[in-house]
């Protein structure tokens, strides 16, 4: 049965339908010189599924997102792994890394493509330095308590994960996240570093203040010596899980600011 439509309906409706098809895209919403592509780099004791939400925020916002999956058997192989999604991106790029993916990311982020980088509660040590220098004279964390193996690679411990990790999760994600662990050759801590990348690249950090993994005022001294824009979150280690809003947002204006501070403007 065809229904006539009222003429001014049909107007509307065209007009709509017009509006609709000539829409700016996610992509269309961002500048012409902002870095479309963003690489996320996870952390010890977690694989690259974390970054779900941080993914899905950013690719509705226009952006190419590919996620690192780091072996965590050595600072060489997750930097080589880093690299190989580096290789990938058309054209420059954002290189974010949580905890030990800031270690990650100030070794692979020298990398051509990149033009800024972002610190999730991350480690930010500087070239000569290894990952455990950066602990030295700042409190202990007793909450997250790591479980070395037979073999050198270490866990976190299931007891201790909600209260050490991820505190702010639900019960059921935390219970993901600590099933989907993936151990770290302790050996990685020890590594020295041969770059610094952020001595050469416009750095952001965001600083979950109720980390339980790193002591507050270290987060603080190693945002501050790398010159990192800082943006405080309530919010525990697991911050690109719990938050990933305020990760987001950090992430798009680093996007929206690092081709300019690249070229020194």
């Amino acid at each position: 049965m065809h229904i006539a439509l009222p003429s001014l309906l049909v107007a509307t409706l065209a007009i709509a339908a017009s509006g609709t098809a000539g829409a700016a895209t996610p992509t269309a919403r961002l500048p012409a010189d902002a870095a479309r592509n963003v690489v996320l780099v996870h952390g010890a004791f977690a694989d690259g599924s974390g970054w779900r939400a941080v993914h899905d925020l950013l690719v509705d916002r226009g952006y190419r997102v590919t996620i690192v999956q780091n072996p965590l058997t050595s600072l060489a192989d997750d930097v080589a792994a880093t690299r190989r999604a580096l290789d990938r991106q058309d054209g420059p790029a954002i290189l974010v890394g949580h905890s030990w993916g800031g270690t990650v990311i100030t070794e692979a982020g020298v990398h051509d493509k990149v033009v800024g980088l972002v610190y999730v509660s991350a480690l930010a040590p500087d070239a000569g330095e290894s990952t455990a220098e950066q602990y030295a004279g700042f409190a202990a964390t007793p909450e997250f308590v790591i479980e070395t193996q037979a073999d050198g690679f270490g866990y976190l411990s299931l007891a201790k994960f909600k209260a050490g990790f991820a505190h702010d999760a639900s019960d059921a994600d935390v219970a993901f996240l600590a099933a989907s662990q993936v151990p770290i050759d302790m050996a990685v801590f020890a590594t020295r570093l041969q770059h610094a990348a952020w001595r050469s690249r416009p750095s952001w950090a965001v600083i979950a203040t109720e980390d339980k993994a790193f002591d507050q005022a270290m987060l603080q001294h190693m945002a501050r010596r790398i010159g990192a824009e800082i943006t405080p979150v309530s919010a525990s280690h697991a911050v690109y899980v719990t938050r990933p809003q305020v990760v987001a947002d950090v992430i798009d204006q680093a996007a929206r600011s690092a081709a300019s501070k690249a070229k020194g403007d």
